[in-house]
């Protein structure tokens, strides 16, 4: 959670009231500064939300004002997020959904606009894929890899922009690496599944501009349950050693960027891939 909850947090401004009924780009020409990260009126759409970057994100968005549809595979998990989503005072809805299942991404397009009426916001959270060796990785690793990072982003964005279109538009916001831009071993398929996914972003702005906004983020090493069975105290402080701001990110750093990007604060940004990982410009993976 980004700042405890206050009472007043989702009282709205006049402009932000005007968030469902002008286009996200354009509503924060006048707004008083902060108020430009509000979400007032929004329906968002967060893959990967049942823990996490993606359970984060989903949170920073509710506190902001957002109703937030929650997908992922666990449903226990989703159903706590939403739940979580319903203490700001906000729609929170989990929907259980294998992002590399087509037909499970457009139903979880159309019942996010059957219940809670629109899409405003969406978040291609889902994805990862374990460090794996070239010769070790067969054709159905390498074809799965990108089928989970980067065809099911393209496939629920597909099926989220013509409810956008139809709407006052949006933004996407697609969930990178830092292994899509920094050689390291290990990431032959991971690595060029992100990269793809920052590339694909840059493609979708231009075409969609200026009524849907698409960006990514690349994220660097975060504190999440993916990558801490892997690390030692030992193993932590080595990558906090070769990181510049000498941490591990958080998942609230990423859910602080997302929202800018995301929110009419960001409005004027797209086809971007901002880079959150503590300034690295090389590896900080300690293993072989």
């Amino acid at each position: 959670m980004l700042a405890p909850a206050r009472r007043d947090c989702h009282r709205r401004s006049p402009r932000a009231a005007s968030l469902t009924s002008a286009r996200l780009s354009d509503v924060g020409v006048g707004m008083a500064l902060l108020d430009r990260f509000r979400l007032t009126g929004t329906v968002a759409l967060v893959t990967g939300a049942g823990r996490g970057i993606g359970q984060a994100i989903a949170l920073a968005f509710a506190e902001m004002g957002a109703d937030v549809v929650c997908a992922a595979r666990t449903e226990k998990e989703i159903e706590a997020t939403a739940a979580r989503v319903q203490g700001f005072g906000r729609r929170g809805l989990a929907v259980r959904c294998d992002v590399t299942d087509p037909a499970q991404l457009e139903a979880l397009a159309g019942r996010t606009v059957a219940e809670l009426g629109r899409i405003d916001l969406l978040v291609n959270n889902a994805g990862g894929f374990p460090p794996m060796s070239v010769l070790d990785t067969d054709l159905p690793s390498w074809e799965w890899c990108f089928k989970f990072n980067l065809t099911s982003a393209f496939l629920l964005t597909r099926a989220c922009l013509p409810h956008m279109l139809a709407g006052d538009g949006g933004a996407v916001l697609n969930i990178s690496s830092a292994a899509g831009r920094i050689v390291r071993k290990g990431f032959v398929a991971y690595g060029t599944a992100k990269a793809a996914l920052s590339f694909m972003t840059k493609q979708l702005a231009a075409e969609f501009a200026p009524r849907v906004r698409v960006n990514a983020l690349a994220v660097g090493a975060v504190d999440t349950s993916a990558l801490r069975p892997f690390l030692t105290d030992e193993l932590r402080g080595q990558m906090e050693a070769m990181t510049p701001m000498r941490r591990i990110g958080s998942v609230e750093d990423v859910a602080l960027a997302a929202l800018w990007l995301c929110s009419p604060a960001g409005g004027w940004v797209t086809g971007k891939v901002v880079e959150v990982d503590g300034g690295i410009e090389s590896t900080n993976w300690p293993f072989d």
